[in-house]
């Protein structure tokens, strides 16, 4: 009599990319309980009450996407289920959101021990992958809410938008207060971030057991910068679109913003530091720079598929309006450089969600000022790293370990990240032979355009596992929405 199975899945045949090896090895995955729990070569079908044939194509871990924005532009919980589903088709598996009280969101202020339970409420049952948040401390009173964050939700990652205090999300604002929902008498400014890592130096030291994983995330761009350069190039007729909106927000201004908010750390002894989307060569220079200076700060440097995959003179044009701009090809292919040299941290979509009618102004549609900032690009973020890894001689692991094990390791994803025994299994089946043309038309997105429209991608992610659940497969999104909110910390 045989044996009973003791195996909930084996998913045979696959070429596994782990991101701690230097080699893809050809073996059979078996899952228990939502976990991986055997990888073997041939192990037996009799061991599994399911098998699932991976066809020798390329296993990688579940793709952690640190950076995205859900509920931006749309009602979060209608988002939720749309940009999820994207996330699944593009092997992500596991989606960090960034929020704030203010204008946007939810558009309320006010205390995050009121604002957070909604979020958690309109998230819950509405994503169909693992999930959790960044949340930007706005005033006074959620500097003294991020102990209760931490501690009541596991919220151990935190961001700063430095543009804030002077300039707005699209272009410029003299009504920061009215837009970020804050006192008058407050300021967003210096002082206020000074402030903010002095309270996460605070919480590092009361939780030593989190040090590795409490860290604040930089939008690095100076509002003064931005204010003087907006107003000069709105009045220069001979820039336009892309080229325009780089000029108005130049990289000498992320750069300046990088060198402040490193000796703020330095000064705070905030030792985490997240340097988010850097998108020029003097950006990226930077961020090297002060890590130089101040080898005792851990940073970490993000930059994003967007910013990898285009630049100004993209056809799209005004579709692809993002904060920090898209950047000359120079720029592009310094920052490629900069993730071979081992250099970047990890790459991200920065997903933001934003409907056509935001993006382009009926009555002007190229129109760079009049259009809404941020896309969407989850669904794109593995195939864009391959596509365009591969050809400029990126390995397979290292890009598991920036799109999947560098992520999970800075913001306290314990279970996620790896193709290990214990891991939750979270795995992506990519053919690395099958090229696609991007059409909107083809994601799941609410989106309805995407600025990588026309762009031929090689490497089409075929299956998505989450938790051992298949969850996408040859074009499908499966299932109901099965995503878990993730307690971090």
């Amino acid at each position: 009599m045989s044996e009973p199975p003791i195996l909930d899945k084996i998913v045979k045949n696959v070429r596994v990319v782990r991101p701690q090896e230097n080699a893809i090895a050809l073996l059979d995955i078996g899952i228990k309980d939502g976990k991986f729990a055997q990888i073997a070569p041939h192990i037996s079908a009799d061991q599994g009450k399911e098998v699932f044939d991976g066809k020798n194509l390329l296993g990688f871990p579940g793709v952690v996407d640190a950076h995205m924005h859900i509920g931006i532009y749309q009602p979060l919980d209608q988002d939720a289920v749309t940009e999820s589903k994207a996330a699944a088709m593009g092997g992500v598996t596991t989606s960090l959101n960034y929020i704030r009280t203010g204008k946007y969101y939810l558009n309320k202020g006010g205390s995050y021990q009121d604002f957070f339970p909604e979020v958690l409420a309109l998230s819950q049952g509405n994503f169909f992958v693992d999930y959790s948040y960044h949340i930007a401390p706005l005033s006074n009173q959620h500097i003294d809410e991020i102990p209760m964050l931490f501690e009541e939700y596991g919220i151990s990652s935190f961001k700063i938008f430095m543009f804030y205090g002077g300039y707005g999300l699209h272009g410029l604002s003299d009504q920061q207060n009215l837009f970020l929902m804050i006192n008058k008498t407050e300021r967003y400014d210096f002082a206020h971030f000074e402030f903010i890592m002095r309270e996460l130096a605070k919480l590092s030291a009361s939780h030593p057991e989190a040090q590795a994983t409490i860290s604040l995330s930089l939008h690095c761009e100076v509002a003064e910068i931005l204010n003087a350069y907006t107003k000069i190039v709105e009045n220069d007729l001979t820039l336009s679109g892309l080229h325009a909106y780089s000029a108005a927000r130049p990289p000498h201004s992320e750069g300046l913003a990088i060198c402040i908010a490193s000796y703020l750390a330095h000064e705070t002894n905030c030792a985490n530091i997240n340097l988010l989307h850097l998108s020029s060569r003097k950006a990226m220079e930077a961020a090297l720079t002060m890590q130089t200076a101040f080898p005792h700060i851990n940073f970490r440097r993000e930059v994003t598929v967007g910013h990898l995959l285009l630049d100004v003179d993209t056809p799209n044009g005004t579709l692809a309006k993002v904060n920090p701009p898209i950047r000359p090809r120079a720029d592009v292919e310094y920052l490629w450089q900069a993730v071979i040299n081992n250099q970047v941290d990890w790459i991200v979509s920065d997903h933001a969600c934003c409907a056509a009618e935001q993006k382009v102004n009926a009555k002007d549609p190229h129109n760079v000022w009049l259009a809404k900032s941020g896309f969407g690009g989850t669904e794109y973020l593995l195939s864009g790293v391959f596509s365009e890894g591969s050809k400029r001689g990126m390995s397979y692991n290292h890009m598991a370990k920036l799109l999947s094990w560098n992520p999970s390791r800075r913001f306290g994803l314990s279970q996620k990240g790896d193709i290990a025994v214990g891991f939750d299994a979270d795995l992506v089946l990519l053919d690395p032979n099958e090229s696609f043309v991007v059409n909107a038309a083809d994601s799941e997105s609410q989106q309805g355009y995407t600025p990588f429209a026309g762009m031929e991608l090689t490497g089409k992610v075929k299956s998505t596992f989450l938790r051992g659940d298949l969850i996408y497969h040859n074009g499908q999104v499966l299932g109901l929405p099965s995503g878990r909110y993730l307690k971090r910390g």
